[in-house]
């Protein structure tokens, strides 16, 4: 059982794996600017459930902000993987409840926009790319989630994943 005082943050949060119409997946490379010794690694969209959300909801807003795409909340998939974590941002160490979902975009490897980021996704967010399904999988980079390789086959096939807890930092 996890123990919840052990955390400064804990919180639910959606993961978004984001497709384009060929198939290929938008990664965010993300760094901790408070911890430049942690580099940089390939991040799923997504964030914190906010007050009154639900999961396409959270999905939604968190697309909207940190891409710039607008998507309705019908848009959004299940949630077939289920996961918690821990990592450390700043000074601060989080335990982190997620949801992963999928959403799919009409183009091919839309551009995002930064426009609406936060403050500190402005300063953690210092790229993208879109990768075929294939190059994730077969990657040795650094990715949050940690398992993204080893599992995103069976997320993408529609296979129910209850992912062991990830101490990720």
């Amino acid at each position: 059982m996890i123990d919840a005082h052990k955390y400064d943050v804990v919180r639910s949060s959606v993961r978004i794996v984001v497709r384009d119409s060929l198939g290929s997946i938008l990664l965010l490379l993300t760094c901790d600017p408070q911890n430049p010794r942690v580099g940089t690694w390939w991040e799923l969209p997504g964030g914190g459930v906010e007050p009154g959300e639900d999961t396409a909801a959270t999905a939604v807003r968190e697309l909207a902000e940190e891409t710039g795409f607008t998507i309705d909340a019908f848009e959004v998939s299940g949630s077939t993987w289920r996961r918690s974590a821990t990592f450390v941002r700043g000074v601060k160490r989080t335990l982190q409840h997620e949801l992963v979902v999928s959403v799919e975009l009409a183009g091919v490897s839309p551009t995002p926009t930064g426009e609406a980021r936060t403050a500190e996704e402005r300063k953690a967010i210092i790229g993208h790319r879109w990768w075929a399904v294939d190059e994730i999988v077969g990657s040795a980079e650094l990715f949050y989630p940690g398992r993204l390789p080893a599992l995103l086959l069976d997320f993408l096939g529609g296979v129910i994943i209850d992912e062991p807890f990830e101490v990720w930092s």
